[in-house]
């Protein structure tokens, strides 16, 4: 075997469409592109959502809703939660980098400390915001509650 008689396995590849070469082939005459009309026409495109004049459905459909600009979103974290991480690894501090170490946020994401669950520990909690009802369970625990 050299590589001037190798070849592609049978069925495997098909010839190209020869369009514009006469009767004969099957695809002269018109190519393959109909009679007249812009799709006849080299350079042919139509916009995205085009529907050949009628109202395109994006344009049919009512205008709805709003999204705030300033929203600040939060990722929610319950006191259950913080726990149960006490617990595990014995932190008496729970900060962002906890967190992000505990792979239970990401870098970017703002924290919220929401008061789901029950604890017992002491915790110096340091967040980007606070549940009220979070805060007390925090301190009832006399733990600390920090803003950043």
């Amino acid at each position: 075997m050299n590589l001037n008689n190798l070849k592609p396995a049978k069925g495997s590849t098909r010839n190209r469409k020869r369009v514009g070469r006469g009767t004969g082939s099957g695809h002269g005459r018109t190519s393959g592109r109909g009679q007249k009309g812009a799709q006849s026409r080299s350079g042919h495109s139509y916009k995205v959502g085009f529907e050949g004049g009628q109202m395109p459905l994006q344009r049919r459909m009512p205008k709805y809703g709003f999204k705030n600009p300033f929203r600040i979103e939060y990722q929610a974290i319950n006191i259950g939660t913080l726990q149960a991480l006490a617990e595990k690894n014995g932190y008496s501090i729970i900060d962002v980098d906890t967190l992000i170490e505990a792979g239970l946020v990401t870098r970017n994401e703002r924290i919220k400390i929401l008061a789901k669950g029950e604890l017992t520990a002491k915790l110096e909690v340091k967040a980007h915001a606070f549940s009220k009802k979070a805060i007390e369970a925090i301190e009832s625990a006399n733990g600390t509650a920090v803003k950043i």
